[in-house]
């Protein structure tokens, strides 16, 4: 996980995997970072195939011989999804990615938290 702030710190406003943003910093799990200047990103690599799936082959292939409904089977579909999401920051001194499984969903979130991040990361102020 990532570090708690310690005693009278800022709370956590948002986290992303284990990434997490205060008001001021980016927590990593190997540090502390200012969050003024960070830049994040996310990188969707998602691939999504549509396929019959085997247990569909094996039923038709016992069911054809009793009567020709076993060939409706083959219509059952199966969506698969490949691939992973990134949300990666980087800052002066640092530079971290999380990676989270494909999903119909997680692209859109992944996206949605990144815009979080960035709206955070907008307002936070200069550290002296």
């Amino acid at each position: 996980m990532y570090p708690v702030p310690q005693g009278g710190a800022e709370p956590v406003l948002l986290q992303i995997g284990d990434m997490a943003l205060t008001s001021t910093h980016v927590i990593l799990p190997y540090g502390r970072y200012p969050l003024h200047g960070s830049t994040w990103t996310v990188q969707d690599s998602t691939q999504v195939t549509d396929g019959i799936p085997v247990v569909a082959i094996v039923l038709t292939i016992i069911f054809v011989w009793f009567c020709l409904l076993g060939l409706l089977f083959l219509l059952m579909k199966e969506r698969r999804y490949l691939g992973f999401v990134s949300v990666s920051v980087t800052g002066p001194g640092f530079h971290h990615t999380a990676q989270f499984p494909p999903g119909p969903q997680s692209g859109a979130w992944a996206a949605h938290a990144t815009g979080q991040a960035r709206a955070i990361t907008a307002a936070a102020p200069p550290l002296a």
